[in-house]
């Protein structure tokens, strides 16, 4: 496992969020998995 920071563009605001992934998950899916989190906890 490993902790990625990543930054989110949504709806012309930038969120700074932190994913938790195994080491083969592609940045792709991480990169969907930080605009959910960010989705579910910022934009109700």
């Amino acid at each position: 496992m490993r902790e990625i920071t990543v930054t989110v563009d949504l709806k012309g605001k930038n969120y700074l969020t932190n994913v938790i992934a195994d080491r083969e998950t592609s940045e792709e899916e991480i990169l969907k998995m930080a605009r959910k989190q960010v989705q579910e906890q910022w934009l109700f």
